[in-house]
């Protein structure tokens, strides 16, 4: 398969590639780094990433920018970081990108567990998993030429705990390879309208 993968220099996009490379074409975008660059929260980007990559098999991001902090310190405009990367730039891949995968292929989004186990600090990020949940199971029964469409959806990864350990108390985390092979089920695999939840 030839697999066009959004976020691939990240923590999660890297164990993605490492675990998909071995038997697909990987195409990397992202924001540095990859072979394409491409800005999730600006559609023309979007689609000048597909009209650079051509025809694909699979669509697969890891990327979307969220904001974290407190309800109280929460405003529109901090909500809209969320919004515009993790949401709405995932969700015009699929709606920019229909053209761009061939018949039988899939879209695989990440949302996160905190959607479903509220952190504090995790609000606006788990706003933008929960819509995307949404959308995909929705879009699911709405997909043409038998294209496929999941999220997964990890829990916070070992990888990460530096950064965002603070926010995970009492958290197990994953390895980013563990989360990484969700992705491949979703690829690999037939389901469609999914979420890939990876505890």
């Amino acid at each position: 398969m030839k697999i066009l993968l959004v976020g691939a220099s990240g923590t999660l996009g890297t164990a993605v590639h490492n675990e998909l490379g071995k038997r697909h074409e990987i195409i990397t975008a992202g924001r540095k780094g990859a072979d394409i660059t491409v800005d999730m929260s600006d559609p023309e980007s979007i689609v000048n990433m597909y009209k650079t990559s051509g025809m694909v098999d699979a669509v697969v991001c890891t990327a979307g920018q969220a904001y974290f902090g407190s309800l109280q310190e929460l405003t529109p405009e901090l909500n809209e970081i969320t919004i515009s990367g993790k949401l709405k730039g995932q969700i015009n891949l699929v709606l920019l990108g229909l053209d761009y995968v061939r018949d039988q292929g899939s879209f695989t989004l990440t949302t996160g567990i905190i959607m479903d186990s509220p952190i504090i600090g995790g609000v606006s990020s788990a706003m933008a998993g929960g819509a995307i949940k949404a959308f995909v199971q929705s879009a699911a029964i709405e997909m043409p030429r038998g294209i496929r469409i999941n999220n997964v959806s990890p829990n916070v990864l070992e990888e990460s705990m530096d950064t965002y350990g603070p926010y995970f108390p009492g958290f197990e985390p994953i390895p980013a390879r563990r989360a990484a092979l969700a992705f491949q089920r979703s690829v690999e695999g037939a389901q469609t309208g999914q979420t890939y939840t990876v505890y």
